[in-house]
């Protein structure tokens, strides 16, 4: 690790009443709530149109007409977390849903870009956030009397996954160094298809397409999931991705088939455009070919302990969306219902926050400005490497199939990376490896934590 002379500046960010952290489903719909209350600023890394949202293929899952179908929701979702969820958040979500749909008209908003470092906690509430400016490298104080982390998940802890590259776990790590209870870090959903090519990153393939009578082939050829469950390609996220993490190691293969060609050519590109003509730039005819697939981290269930109006243990602070974990998918997430969860509980952690008292003024957030200012700056000497390795160790050992053996065999190894994470680091790539370390050392401990098996 390369210690370096601080040379970076140190100022006050614009002003605002609410600082949003992401600029997903959750983070907008919060800051569009917001706006009637006071200014809100939103505070995102990279492009402002790179999130997991944009790539949700699923669509929503809400019930519009009958009570019937609020009731079947919430059944499936409850069932779906095998019956780990909270049911009063699963109710929040199916009743509110319809409502928040209505909502869905063309919106515009603003950005400012700034990676966040860090939150200010000042006597026990969160009044604010540190920031990085991507542009100038000037590290700037943000007060808000509330703050809401819509940050999304962090799947680029992993060798594999759909996730975006901005999906490295920063706001479940600045909410750990802040002292935030995080909840149900051992529960990662893993998305059983994805495209497998050794040359493109995964490329998530709609589970619509097993829906419609897609079936997942062996590399003898063979269908094999009705050994696995009844429901076969209709079971659940996680049973459909053991099994085929099952087929892999039983023919030593990296990956399975997944088969559409019988559901002919007309109809496969009508149903599904965007993915035929993917896996076409990719040489695959999928009217033809079966499609080599693998599974892929996908979703964290676990984040920020948060109520069903965002609140966090740590007051002023809200959470909402994949950063949070309210309880409301349990141990595995029903398909579609991310969007939704993101509508439904953006709009209550911003009328939760709206109703909040204001924050500290800048006068009593000086000695935070000065501590900032003093502190020496340092830098990783390879984050890029410290990046991989740490991706192929939790897809090797803290994956799909985890073992005591294999978890304590991580944690050993988190453990001698911990050193090179203990200084102040300014720089984006810097920030993310430490995001993602501590991240992964809390997966990997709740993993260790949780012994008993789930149902299925």
């Amino acid at each position: 690790m390369a210690m370096k002379k601080n040379t970076t500046r140190h100022r006050w960010g614009p002003e605002a009443d609410f600082l949003v952290i992401g600029s997903g489903i959750a983070g907008l719909r919060a800051a569009i709530e917001l706006a009637q209350h006071g200014k809100v600023l939103i505070v995102t890394k990279g492009s402002r149109l790179e999130s997991n949202s944009i790539y949700a293929q699923g669509g929503v899952a809400v019930a519009m007409n009958a009570e019937d179908d609020v009731n079947l929701h919430f059944t499936d979702t409850i069932r779906a977390g095998h019956q780990l969820g909270r049911e009063d958040a699963a109710r929040v979500l199916v009743e509110e849903g319809p409502t928040r749909i209505q909502e869905l008209i063309t919106w515009g908003t603003q950005f400012d870009r700034h990676f966040t470092m860090d939150l200010l906690v000042v006597d026990g509430r969160c009044c604010g956030a540190v920031a990085v400016s991507e542009a100038t490298g000037d590290v700037k104080l943000l007060p808000a009397a509330a703050v809401i982390l819509t940050t999304g998940g962090a799947g680029q802890i992993y060798g594999r996954t759909t996730n975006t590259g901005n999906a490295t776990g920063d706001g479940m790590a600045m909410a750990y160094r802040a002292g935030v209870v995080l909840e149900d870090m051992e529960f990662v959903q893993f998305h059983p298809t994805a495209l497998y090519l050794p040359s493109s990153p995964p490329f998530l393939l709609s589970e619509a397409m097993r829906g419609e009578g897609g079936l997942l082939r062996n590399r003898k050829g063979e269908s094999f999931l009705s050994r696995y469950h009844p429901a076969a390609e209709l079971a659940s996220r996680d049973i459909v991705a053991r099994a085929i993490w099952s087929e892999m190691a039983a023919s030593r293969s990296r990956h399975v088939y997944l088969d559409v060609t019988h559901l002919g050519k007309d109809f496969i590109k009508k149903r599904f455009p965007t993915i035929y003509q993917t896996c076409l730039r990719f040489d695959i005819d999928i009217t033809e070919e079966w499609i080599p697939v693998a599974p892929s981290a996908h979703y964290f269930m676990g984040g920020l302990k948060a109520g069903i109006d965002g609140e966090t243990t740590v007051p002023g602070l809200l959470a909402a969306g994949e950063t949070a974990c309210n309880g409301v998918h349990g141990a595995n997430r029903l398909a579609s219902n991310s969007l939704l969860e993101g509508l439904v509980f953006g709009y209550r952690a911003a009328t939760s926050a709206a109703s909040l008292p204001a924050g500290p003024k800048r006068a009593h957030l000086k000695s935070l400005a000065a501590k900032f200012a003093a502190e020496p700056a340092g830098a990783l000497e390879d984050s890029e490497k410290l990046r991989n390795s740490l991706r192929r160790l939790m897809w090797s050992k803290v994956g799909l199939v985890r073992t005591g053996d294999s978890l304590i065999q991580a944690l050993a190894q988190l453990s001698r990376w911990d050193p090179q994470i203990q200084v102040s680091l300014h720089t984006r790539s810097d920030l993310e490896v430490k995001n993602m370390l501590q991240v992964a050392r809390c997966v990997t401990e709740a993993a260790l934590w949780r012994e008993n098996k789930l149902p299925g």
